[in-house]
């Protein structure tokens, strides 16, 4: 396993009355881009604040490197920081903006020329180097604040929705930036996002926050395909719930007669009530053999590469589907439907 560079240790923070975090534990390991994902209020900003040095925490530690910085403040803490808003100088050129952080700390000017110059080339910034930040669109604005974070050679690098100010599709295209950077820099990295898609397509790990708690921490792959609990199963993609009953170890009898076959996750007693998530990319159009349901078309939506179309089962059930390509369905119109019984996640 590879050595741990961030540890929070039982890390309580309240806020008057508010629990923003609950003696929360996390370790973030060498060279990797940890996500903490959550909606707002489960406590993931508070989390990033309290490893920079800008919160402190009610109890518990925050180690970097094994040391305890809990009392350190900010700056002596070796972190690089790049928030929401870019907090960049208006009135400084955008060398002297990625500039200030080695100046601070007495770097010399032959050196800090240097690492300013290497800074702008690796976040792709040539030519820009005497305008100032007013005059850049808000994905080169962003690269700016990423470019001084990195330029002073962080221990960690800590992002704050970095990305949440941009259009879609800038906030595609610089997704996909930043992560080349962070492997080429290969700097271990925290990142704070309410954006499942940026999480999954970004992250080593994802921990996912709710209450000032980690439901779950894991590869995107596990809190996609394996969710742990049904918040995280409710928060991470879309997915449809289907309620019911365990008729037998290997059924589930859904209101309205409709049974499914399904591979829970353990042995279930009979009459145990049960909720069942399914994604909509595991919902097959046509059928034949076990699940194979006749479904009504509540709707369809058209995007272009792909159709979202929400379907009721007999009693009232509704399943999402996510269907590829040109598929042309009509409202109302019956279908059939297959899902495959290891598709059916247990969230109950």
């Amino acid at each position: 396993m590879a050595r741990t560079v961030v540890e929070v240790a039982k890390v309580s923070k309240r806020y008057g009355a508010v629990v923003a975090l609950d003696a929360l534990d996390l370790a973030v390991y060498e060279g990797e881009l940890l996500s903490l994902l959550g909606p707002s209020g489960c406590g993931k900003t508070t989390t990033l604040n309290v490893i920079a040095g800008f919160a402190a925490p009610d109890a518990g530690h925050v180690l970097i490197d094994g040391a305890d910085v809990t009392g350190e403040p900010a700056w002596r803490r070796g972190l690089g920081v790049v928030f929401q808003s870019y907090a960049l100088f208006p009135h400084m050129s955008v060398a002297d903006n990625v500039a200030f952080g080695l100046r601070e700390r007495g770097v010399g000017k032959a050196e800090t020329a240097e690492r300013v110059r290497e800074a702008l080339v690796l976040a792709r910034l040539h030519g820009v180097a005497a305008q100032r930040p007013h005059q850049l669109s808000g994905g080169m604005q962003q690269r700016v604040a990423l470019a001084r974070a990195l330029v002073i050679r962080p221990r960690v690098l800590l992002l704050d929705e970095p990305l949440a100010a941009l259009d879609r599709k800038l906030r595609e295209e610089m997704r996909a930036e930043l992560r080349d950077i962070q492997r080429t820099v290969g700097i271990t990295t925290v990142f704070v996002t309410h954006d499942q898609h940026e999480a999954l397509g970004l992250s080593d790990r994802v921990a996912v926050m709710n209450g000032g708690r980690i439901e779950q921490l894991g590869s995107p792959r596990e809190v996609y395909e394996r969710p742990a609990t049904s918040f995280v199963a409710d928060f991470i993609g879309a997915s449809s719930v289907l309620e019911g009953r365990v008729f037998d170890r290997e059924t589930v009898e859904l209101g309205g007669g409709v049974r499914l076959r399904v591979a829970l996750r353990e042995a279930a007693a009979p009459e145990r009530a049960v909720r069942l998530l399914v994604r909509p990319e595991r919902v097959e159009l046509g059928g034949g053999g076990v699940n194979t349901l006749t479904a009504r078309v509540a709707s369809v939506m058209y995007l272009g590469d792909h159709c979202e179309v929400r379907l009721e089962l007999t009693g009232g059930h509704r399943l999402l589907a996510t269907l590829q390509g040109s598929t042309v369905l009509s409202r109302d119109e019956s279908v059939t439907v297959r899902i495959a019984p290891d598709a059916f996640l247990d969230v109950s």
